[in-house]
């Protein structure tokens, strides 16, 4: 299997995950099956084994659980994958879907009611948390700030994914905080579109029906496995695997692009709203 194309991670759980790949690799190679045999027992294709034991992709208890059973190691990959996922310093439901964004060539998100995690400035970041979170402390309102603005590093460097996002006219129109806050979280929309390698696109509200306006939907493609999907509300998430699905995910996807201002457009939209909230800001 290829070498995944970049080895970012959050926190110091890659290491974690690689021994448990390994133990993984070593425990079936002692029972002599191949990828493939061990795919067919615990219900999932053999490819999906070999990134587990390079640590590319992370397994889900029910797996872990499998393993066991096969094994007879008596609870160890169950205790395992349980201990790497508490460490993790997402929501468990966003912990995988964001380890596979900062192992992606290609992501796309699609937004209809705030700007998404990876494009949020740190006051609209903070904002949104204590909105979420309201009976949260203080420090940990921030220590979730601090992750969030660590993991939009990934838009970073040589090796960072292609970004396409679409937002709803909602998320332009509707108050995150005050207005300095709004203005300053379009700004940095508009200044990081024209770094290079995200493109963002506005839905109008004239575009009518939308099929993925039920909430947020992200897209990733890798160089070296297949696609995934991965679908959110307030509290919860959903990763999305199997090829037809996805599919029907990306063809959604494309019809709300298609439906989306264009490119140029889009940023003179955002620039606009902008200069709204900075002209009311100086009002007030």
């Amino acid at each position: 299997m290829a070498t995944p194309r970049t080895s970012v991670h959050f926190g110091p759980t890659r290491i974690g995950w690689e021994f448990f790949g390994a133990e993984l690799k070593r425990r079936r190679e002692d029972a002599g099956l191949s990828q493939d045999d061990l795919g067919r027992l615990v219900f999932c294709s053999g490819s999906y084994i070999g990134q587990f034991e390079a640590a590319f992709r992370k397994p889900q208890l029910d797996h872990a659980r499998r393993f066991d059973k096969i094994f007879q190691t008596g609870g160890l990959f169950e205790r395992m994958c349980e201990e790497l996922i508490n460490k993790a310093p997402f929501a468990k439901h966003f912990q995988y879907a964001a380890e596979l964004q900062a192992l992606a060539t290609e992501v796309s998100e699609y937004a209809p009611l705030f700007v998404p995690g990876l494009l949020q400035t740190e006051r609209y970041a903070r904002t949104v948390f204590g909105a979420a979170e309201p009976f949260d402390s203080p420090e940990a309102i921030e220590e979730k700030v601090r992750n969030r603005l660590e993991r939009a590093r990934i838009l970073q460097g040589p090796t960072a994914p292609r970004l396409w996002t679409i937002l709803g006219e909602e998320v332009l129109r509707r108050p995150i905080g005050d207005r300095s806050v709004m203005a300053e979280q379009l700004r940095h929309l508009v200044a990081t579109v024209r770094k290079g390698r995200v493109l963002v696109q506005v839905l109008p509200f004239s575009s009518g029906a939308q099929g993925l306006l039920a909430g947020n939907m992200t897209l990733m493609a890798f160089e070296d496995a297949p696609d995934v999907a991965y679908e959110e509300g307030p509290y919860y998430g959903q990763l999305l695997d199997e090829p037809a699905l996805v599919a029907r995910c990306q063809w959604a996807f494309d019809q709300a692009r298609a439906a989306a201002l264009p490119p140029k457009e889009s940023l003179e939209l955002i620039e606009s709203v902008a200069k709204g909230y900075e002209a009311d800001d100086g009002d007030g």
